[in-house]
């Protein structure tokens, strides 16, 4: 029947019917929808490939769009040269219209979120793995100068019975404000911001260690080490409180991971792990010596039952309550600061310090360590003590002399007023 048709019509018709493209990429179906824009399932028309295709949309950008897509692409040309196992690669990065996007490798695997449902853990070993692997991706984007800044759950994708992948580098860098809407819904990101991050200072690859402590955190606990009816007590309790350990919400949980959380959770930058390759490193042997290498797609989950969730400012949970003067402006941020004196905490939880789980971490692993820094109130409570007793022989020499020499100058002032 088409063939009876004019030219121009059969020609309208094929193009009404042919597939959607971006670039080179011909639309097969979608995968996702995200607060910047859509992933779609493509082919690569001229490498015939399957790759996914995230969008970004610009029209969403509309102040300073310029800057932003050149930063867009800057960054997608670093997440390209990044080449790990555990890191989603990066093939293409292009524009159709009013839409960047990028062409990424095709995995057939699960968002680290749909294991992570609501109330429910992720086993020990699988946890230990997946958090392992996450690590070791983000050494190796770290030593080649490149900062996710939003790692989590929907951020990591699960293969089964094969490796756990980060994506979205080069794409999770962009502005604070498109992480809320106008009327501050709760989007995800938030929840997995570290307190520098939500005080507005600059993010640094730390932050990315203190966004993954949250994660193992939440899967080892079933419940997230920070909550809040708002975007306002989110962010509150991130920059100001300390969570329970997680062996008190979930007794399996060993002594070991306990240290590995605080340390990752730390609220100084100072104290956290300094480098991604230490938290791998101390992962991997939490794992061996819990004796299993459990792959990270492995469906192991338990449901939490009536676990309770982690409670803030309990005295049975072990918390603590940090109070810290925090810089909120950008300006101040930039003058040099001065050393301010620490105030004491009341009830240090031992198993959640993160000073001493650097201590106690290096004798698990058996990592010599040559210095340890200590908190105001470490160093107070390491201060000698004055010996006890009575006074000492020069004591009682200073003191008759000084007696002595004033009844001779009492004589004196006596005879001249005579």
């Amino acid at each position: 029947m088409g063939a009876d048709l004019p030219l121009p019509e059969r020609q309208k018709i094929s193009a009404a019917t042919e597939a959607p493209k971006l670039g080179r990429y011909i639309i097969q179906s979608e995968l996702g929808r995200g607060a910047m824009g859509i992933v779609y399932k493509a082919t690569d028309s001229v490498l015939e490939r399957t790759v996914a295709v995230k969008t970004v949309n610009m029209t969403l950008e509309q102040d300073g769009a310029d800057r932003y897509e050149a930063r867009f692409y800057q960054e997608a040309r670093a997440a390209a040269g990044l080449n790990h196992p555990n890191i989603v690669t990066v093939h293409d990065v292009g524009k159709s219209g009013d839409v960047m996007f990028m062409a990424m490798e095709y995995i057939e695997g699960v968002e680290l979120r749909s294991l992570m449902g609501e109330g429910q853990r992720v086993g020990i070993g699988q946890a230990v793995s997946i958090a392992a692997q996450i690590a070791e991706g983000l050494a190796y984007a770290h030593q080649r100068g490149v900062v996710h800044r939003d790692i989590k759950p929907a951020n990591i994708m699960v293969l089964p019975n094969g490796p756990a992948k980060i994506t979205d580098f080069g794409i999770a860098r962009r502005r604070a404000a498109s992480e809320l809407t106008q009327t501050g819904m709760l989007l995800g990101s938030p929840k997995y911001m570290s307190p520098e991050q939500v005080i507005g200072k600059r993010a640094d690859h730390r932050s990315d260690i203190f966004s993954l402590g949250v994660i193992l955190y939440e899967m080892l606990c079933g419940a997230a080490p920070f909550s809040g009816e708002n975007v306002t007590a989110l962010m509150y309790q991130t920059v100001n409180f300390v969570p329970p350990p997680p062996s008190s919400v979930n007794s399996a949980v060993p002594e070991m991971l306990d240290f590995i959380a605080a340390k990752m959770l730390a609220k100084p930058i100072e104290e956290r792990y300094q480098e991604a390759q230490e938290v791998a490193r101390d992962l991997r042997e939490c794992e061996r010596q819990l004796g299993t290498a459990v792959p990270a797609g492995q469906a192991a989950r338990t449901l939490a039952g009536g676990t309770p969730a982690p409670q803030i400012a309990s005295a049975d949970a072990r918390t603590v309550v940090l109070g810290q003067t925090l810089n909120r402006t950008r300006d101040a941020d930039k003058a040099p600061s001065e050393p301010a004196a620490e105030e004491a905490p009341a009830r240090i939880a031992p198993s959640f310090d993160s000073l001493e789980a650097t201590q106690r971490l290096a004798a698990m692993t058996g990592a010599a360590t040559t210095w340890a820094p200590q908190s105001a109130t470490q160093a107070v409570s390491a201060l000698p003590r004055p010996a006890g007793g009575g006074w000492r022989r020069r004591d009682w020499v200073l003191v008759g002399g000084a007696a002595a020499l004033g009844a001779i100058l009492a004589g004196l002032i006596a005879r001249r007023r005579d």
